[in-house]
């Protein structure tokens, strides 16, 4: 994005407050724009003017333009169930933030018969992990023509539709990507994948279907060559793929194209290949080893690329061991840093508890606050959970930084009026605020005892030290 402060955009807005854009003020919806909460053609009164006057749709284009992410997004998929790729500003997440977090699709091939297609759906499908309040889930399904039968393409392609997911199309033949996209097209799949023998076949198919389209290429200048080419026909949607090798030197050479393309798009301004980036880990298949190494190094091709520029990625495992570690750290990657991860402050009753049961303290940050409360649930703790707003902080900075201290102890005991549910006047604070129980008992009242540093650990001390002694 060109435009660094909201005066630019509001420059070229109407400046009327008509609202309509649902915002109070031209200068609010303009300062949206910029941390891309809103959208320029949200703005109805430009819109319509646009339509009538040449000036102001010049002045719109224009406004499109410089509010543009660094990289174009690519959208994969329709409805409320599409992944958006690409659409990033920065080299580095502290810069400002990822917008869009890698898209995982798992393959399912051609050759294998109908029923084990329908299991492998599934587990994608139904798979989810809980993990800091939300369920992370996989984004879609590759589907790859190993038959080299279009007929057959077309119809497991067509089967693995009806699961709702999005598509990545993988052939190198144009006629079976054909017969797949005549039934399939309206489901906007990402074709995969345009190369130097057949990128005139498959720029003509995406330019009929209006499908975006991968381009593969190892050699930097050829896979620019062909995104210029396709750019100049009229194809806005492009995703580069540069050749993913799973070992050695090659992994290595892998990872230095990838930084190229990203430097050279963000740094230099180079939009002929300011395009999302296709990592494909499935590649580690290709290796020598039994399945538990190619799994292995599956992940780890996975885990280079979720934090250096890979915007989507094609899969063949979905074993534990290769999908929960690559969603973890997808998840904290694609985190805003501007906004750290937190749940509401207030009182949280675990296990049902009454007024006999203790009252455990800590703070907003989400990891903590999950963390807590599921070593509670799983010891079958019944307590009471005091969580306060920290701005999002664990207990250790929080203490350290002000953010969690006797003031703000005593005003959430006051908020949730915990002492009218429980007869009893006992905190336990966590072992890290250790420092902090004197002043919370000058403040409050309350008689503070100091748990375990890890909440793991919380049946243990309660064993030996609840109830308390009188």
């Amino acid at each position: 994005m060109k435009v660094k402060s909201p005066l630019e955009v509001y420059n070229f807005l109407p400046r009327t407050n008509c609202k309509e854009c649902g915002y109070d003020t031209c200068m609010s919806f303009a300062s949206h724009i910029l941390d891309r909460s809103a959208k320029v053609y949200d703005c109805k009164p430009l819109v319509r003017d646009a339509e009538k006057d040449p000036k102001v749709k010049e002045k719109l284009e224009k406004l499109v333009e410089l509010t543009s992410p660094e990289i174009a997004e690519v959208i994969v998929g329709v409805g409320d169930k599409a992944i958006k790729i690409g659409g990033e500003e920065v080299l580095h997440r502290h810069e400002l933030t990822f917008f869009n977090p890698t898209a995982f699709f798992f393959d399912v091939w051609d050759t294998l018969d109908d029923k084990k297609i329908e299991e492998r759906c599934k587990r994608v499908v139904d798979y989810k992990k809980f993990y800091v309040g939300k369920y992370l889930n996989l984004d879609g399904f590759a589907v790859r023509c190993t038959s080299n039968d279009p007929k057959r393409f077309r119809e497991v392609a067509k089967k693995v539709a009806s699961y709702g997911k999005p598509m990545v199309l993988i052939s190198l033949n144009p006629e079976c990507m054909k017969a797949a996209l005549e039934e399939l097209a309206n489901q906007r799949p990402l074709i995969y994948a345009a190369t130097e023998g057949n990128w005139k076949e498959f720029m003509k198919l995406a330019l009929d279907y209006k499908v975006p389209v991968a381009i593969r290429a190892k050699d930097l200048n050829v896979l620019k060559s062909i995104a210029v080419t396709f750019k100049s026909a009229g194809i806005k949607e492009i995703v580069l793929d540069p050749v993913t090798e799973p070992l050695g030197e090659g992994l290595q050479g892998t990872f230095e194209r990838v930084i190229q393309l990203r430097r050279k798009a963000i740094l230099d301004g180079d939009k002929d290949i300011a395009y999302p980036i296709l990592i494909t880990p499935i590649s580690a298949w290709l290796i020598e080893g039994d399945e538990v190494t190619k799994s292995y190094w599956e992940a780890v091709i996975a885990g280079m690329f979720i934090v250096k520029y890979g915007d989507a990625m094609i899969f063949h495992s979905i074993d534990q061991h290769v999908v929960m570690p690559t969603l973890t750290l997808r998840f904290n990657i694609y985190t805003d840093p501007r906004t750290p991860v937190q749940v509401a402050a207030g009182l949280r009753e675990i296990n049902s508890p009454g007024p006999e049961d203790p009252v455990f303290l800590t703070t907003n940050f989400a990891l903590t606050y999950y963390t807590v409360e599921n070593d509670l649930n799983s010891a079958k703790i019944k307590g009471w959970l005091l969580v306060v707003n920290t701005e999002g902080i664990g207990v250790e900075a929080s203490v350290a930084g002000g953010k969690l201290t006797a003031a703000k102890v005593k005003e959430i005991i006051e908020q949730t009026k915990i002492a009218e549910k429980v007869n009893h006047r006992y905190l336990v604070i966590p072992g890290l605020a250790a420092r902090l129980q004197g002043s919370i008992e000058d403040e409050t009242g309350w008689k503070v005892l100091v748990g375990p540093i890890d909440s793991g650990r919380i049946k243990g001390w309660m064993e030996k030290n609840w109830p308390p002694k009188k």
